[in-house]
């Protein structure tokens, strides 16, 4: 029978009763990457016999009557920003095509102690930079839904193969919406975890006060299943929170009762394309005719979110990406064409008569350095480690970074007030319907203001997700926002699952026949 339809839930049921091995779930969705994966490239790398050797020594563990874990013979994908020990973490960059970590990520050791299968390595833009999966240095993800169109970023491969069916569950990032984006482009479930949820430890840092680990998956249900694995306190961060981690999946299931919704004022003006306010305002009427209040709230310093991630994450990523210099390990520039260059410069330069510009030309280190830099990251990457080091340097960080931290603060006292009135905010995802490929990529200030509605969750540190809510005429997927305060993630999934209980947007998939 064909399983590729089927939820992550209902496949662990039918691997826990036999009806199917983990093997047999396994060659389905390996003959899916086989047959689409070609034309969609959601993989980086594929670890085919790898993964069923570990497919067959759980089913083996599953018939000697050994206890298994949560999630024990479910393929699982990872965005390839998170450290698999001897398995290449690229992060989508030349800097790192050929690095194998030596250690796992806490969360990729999470998945193999719950006994999951970890099926492959997905694209995703440079370091995390992009919201379009076009930054990667090894190639564009396409849309499940429409090729020709990106299935958002920087987590697109992750979403994609979900959405695709080559895989039940995935693990993206989400720095500015890179996990949320993307679900909503894709028409998947993604999740944001609230800042110290899940362990960073072993995900490849792109702004560390931003940075968090997340689920992509077709159902409420299915995320709920996955975050119930992934989250929790670890020792290796200190940012680490230590907060219990619920029943996700059993508080999923509860009654919704009686629910406050906010509406952001600020979310539905100029720039919101009328078929996403259409669906996302007949989702928020759905959960009215359920029982909920909604009101109309107000996030006034929203309009600053934008302008303040864009200092802020740059800045940190400016510092963050210093360590790739070619010397530590990842990429280094051709040295002995680099020293024939250098002495090609300083005899040009004593033959024009220029002695002092010969004498003060970089020192071969430093040269090795700017040439490595300059040849292993791409545009998009080099363009925020600039902007983020303006912003931090003499004469502009009081009037650039600093200031964009008091305005955070001001962002967070906006949703704090909000959740005194309201138990959510419900909103669009994104601005417009997946956009072309090819139609923003020379464009970068239309390309970040995708982030609109996302960045918001990220500088705040609560918890946001993304689940489908609609379609516009041309088929294309629409998300619908929800966010909660720090920690109630499980309202989230609560609301989600009752969504997806009334509606059937959760179980379109792309026709890819």
């Amino acid at each position: 029978m064909s399983l590729i339809k089927a939820s992550a839930t209902d496949l662990l049921g039918y691997l826990q009763s036999g009806q199917v091995s983990a093997v047999e779930l396994l060659k389905q969705y390996l003959d899916r990457i086989e047959t689409h994966d070609g034309s969609i490239h959601a993989y980086l790398d594929v670890a085919r016999e790898a993964a069923l050797e570990r497919a067959e020594s759980i089913d083996r563990r599953r018939s000697r009557g050994e206890r298994l874990g949560a999630l024990a013979g479910l393929p699982v994908a990872v965005k390839d920003v998170l450290c698999t020990a001897g398995w290449a973490t690229t992060c989508g960059s030349r800097m790192l095509q050929n690095y194998c970590p030596p250690y796992d990520a806490t969360v990729v050791r999470r998945l193999l102690d719950a006994d999951a299968v970890l099926v492959g390595k997905t694209n995703m833009d440079e370091f995390a930079m992009g919201g379009s999966t076009e930054n990667s240095a090894f190639g564009v993800t396409r849309n499940p839904w429409d090729l020709t169109r990106t299935p958002g970023g920087s987590s697109g491969g992750a979403a994609a193969c979900v959405a695709a069916g080559m895989a039940p569950l995935s693990v993206g990032s989400d720095t500015g919406g890179s996990i949320r984006q993307p679900a909503a482009y894709c028409g998947v479930v993604g999740l944001k975890p609230s800042y110290g949820r899940v362990s960073r430890y072993g995900l490849v840092a792109f702004a560390s006060s931003l940075d968090q680990v997340g689920p992509l998956a077709a159902t409420a249900e299915d995320t709920a299943l996955l975050l119930e694995v992934l989250a929790g306190h670890d020792p290796r961060d200190s940012t680490s929170a230590k907060v219990p981690v619920p029943d996700y999946l059993l508080a999923s299931r509860q009654p919704l009762g009686a629910l406050r919704i906010g509406l952001v004022r600020e979310h539905f003006g100029a720039g919101l394309d009328s078929e996403v306010d259409a669906a996302v305002r007949e989702a928020v009427d759905w959960f009215r005719d359920e029982g909920a209040e909604v009101k109309e709230i107000s996030l006034p310093h929203s309009r600053y979110a934008i302008s303040t991630y864009y200092i802020i994450a740059p800045s940190e990523a400016s510092s963050n990406l210093a360590r790739y210099d070619g010397v530590h390990y990842g990429y280094r520039t051709d040295e002995r064409a680099m020293l024939g260059e250098l002495q090609e410069s300083r005899q040009r330069l004593l033959q024009e008569g220029d002695n002092a510009g010969a004498e003060n030309l970089d020192g071969t280190l430093v040269r090795m350095y700017r040439k490595t830099r300059a040849e292993a990251f791409g545009p998009e990457v080099k363009r925020r480690i600039m902007l983020g080091t303006y912003a931090l340097s003499a004469g502009y960080y009081d009037a650039y970074y600093l200031k964009a931290l008091k305005v955070r603060r001001l962002i967070r006292q906006d949703f704090d007030a909000a959740f005194n009135e309201v138990d959510v905010i419900m909103g669009p995802t994104t601005p417009t319907p997946p956009f072309r490929l090819g139609e923003m990529i020379d464009d970068p200030l239309k390309m970040y203001l995708q982030d609109l509605y996302t960045v918001s969750a990220n500088l705040t540190g609560i918890c946001a997700m993304s689940l489908p809510c609609g379609q516009t005429g041309a088929g294309l997927p629409i998300g619908l926002q929800i966010h909660a305060p720090a920690f109630h993630e499980h309202r989230l999934l609560q609301a989600a699952r009752a969504f997806q209980q009334g509606t059937d947007w959760h179980i379109r998939r792309p026709d890819l026949c």
